[in-house]
């Protein structure tokens, strides 16, 4: 079994990379992918950078040139759950592009996409096997939701923005890649989940919160996966 691991940042593809043991690095398409193992698992890491678009591509090489059997994306995101705090963690059951609107044609909702639905679930096994994972977790001082991601091209410093994500769709964090990860692995078939640790609060000034707290965020989701590898 091969598992393919995808980050946005260099800080969490540090965070990825001190979970690895045994390195071997492959340029595709001026995208770097890292062979080694989590877990006494096989696994290829690889930032896509930023974006939905950086996401997307990079989701259908790593399917497409290193045959993996399961994605899973992990990384930062801002909390709009008002139950979670920094360096808390969601997994997202399901996730959604909350830009994505054609709902104006009067045939869709917003945030549903032709052929795909508004709301792209995790796989079961895999929130399953998370589950148990939590249940064994020592540290119980981090906060851990299984819930809804929902991603957009977008940086979300504005709160009424936030505000909106959760209430038009029950998101608990927002970011920039997840959806875009899971419509990918949805069309091609392929397992997949999304982990995102807590590293802002979009209430206007979150961008100096992002900056401090990204790498820790990052760590966090990290140590999870690390944890979850050894149920797969």
């Amino acid at each position: 079994m091969s598992i393919g691991i995808i980050v946005a940042t260099d800080e969490e593809l540090i965070e990825t990379k001190n979970i690895m043991d045994s390195f071997e690095e492959k340029n595709v398409y001026e995208l770097t992918f890292i062979k080694g193992k989590i877990s006494n698992k096989k696994v290829i890491a690889v930032k896509c950078g930023i974006g939905k678009v950086n996401a997307a591509r990079t989701t259908q090489i790593l399917i497409d040139k290193f045959d993996v059997d399961k994605i899973i994306n992990i990384g930062a995101a801002g909390g709009v759950n008002p139950a979670l705090r920094i360096q808390d963690i969601v997994i997202g059951e399901r996730l959604v592009q909350y830009d994505f609107d054609v709902s104006s044609s009067g045939d869709y909702e917003k945030g549903e996409i032709q052929g795909v639905g508004k709301y792209i679930k995790s796989d079961y096994e895999l929130i399953n096997m998370c589950r148990r994972v939590l249940e064994k977790r020592i540290d119980k001082d981090v906060n851990v939701i299984i819930g809804t991601i929902a991603t957009a091209d977008i940086f979300c410093s504005d709160p009424e923005d936030a505000r909106k994500a959760r209430e038009e769709f029950e998101a608990d964090c927002v970011e920039m890649e997840g959806a875009a990860v899971a419509q990918v692995c949805y069309l091609d078939k392929i397992p997949f989940l999304v982990i995102r640790g807590i590293s802002d609060t979009p209430d206007g000034g979150n961008e100096m919160e992002y900056y401090t707290y990204c790498h820790i965020a990052a760590k966090r989701a990290a140590d999870l996966l690390q944890d979850l590898l050894w149920e797969v």
